[in-house]
């Protein structure tokens, strides 16, 4: 395994990128987007982390966070575990459509890793890089909230559902000053 992108500094801020195997489109469909939601806020309350900017994309989430514990690893690889297990669950429960395609292509991607189990929803990794700057940290930001608008699905940030944009305009109370760096 590279060890490039990778969270070395416990206590960083970092622009993250956690992307499901074979870039599967699996955030088209809005269960598995909020079950990715709620297991942010769950991290936010429980276990440490700081959420500074976030959108969900269809096969993709983009992050920029750090932890109050030291512990961001350990977040971001319980939170990978927690969304892939309980998107496992809905999957078997509910109906959908490409069921059996995904179910393959995640068994696929299981065997090829040694660590993992029978399914494997996300890709190892999760393209961690350190935010060093106030000024890297706006453009990583502004890349997050552009990316519904680039993909042609709203015509404005703020009104993708499943960004920190969308937060920021109905204030709905996520801190994105970073107070720590100066313009």
């Amino acid at each position: 395994m590279s060890n490039a992108y990778q969270i070395y500094d416990q206590h960083g801020t970092y622009f993250l990128t956690l992307t499901v195997v074979d870039w599967i489109d699996i955030f088209s469909r809005k269960v598995y987007r909020d079950i990715v939601m709620d297991s942010l806020v769950y991290c936010v309350r429980n276990k440490g982390l700081q959420v500074y900017g976030y959108v969900i994309m269809t096969n993709h989430v983009h992050l920029i966070v750090s932890s109050t514990n030291g512990t961001l690893s350990d977040i971001v690889r319980d939170f990978k575990k927690f969304t892939a297990n309980a998107i496992l669950d809905v999957m078997a429960q509910e109906p959908e459509s490409r069921r059996h395609w995904m179910m393959h292509r995640f068994e696929w991607n299981a065997v090829q890793h040694q660590r993992n189990s029978k399914y494997q929803v996300w890709m190892h990794g999760s393209h961690a890089i350190e935010i060093t700057s106030y000024n890297f940290f706006r453009q990583k930001l502004d890349y997050i909230h552009a990316n519904p608008v680039r993909a042609g699905w709203v015509s404005r940030e703020e009104d993708y559902m499943y960004s920190s944009a969308n937060a920021l305009y109905n204030d709905l109370n996520i801190d994105l000053t970073l107070s720590h760096w100066h313009e």
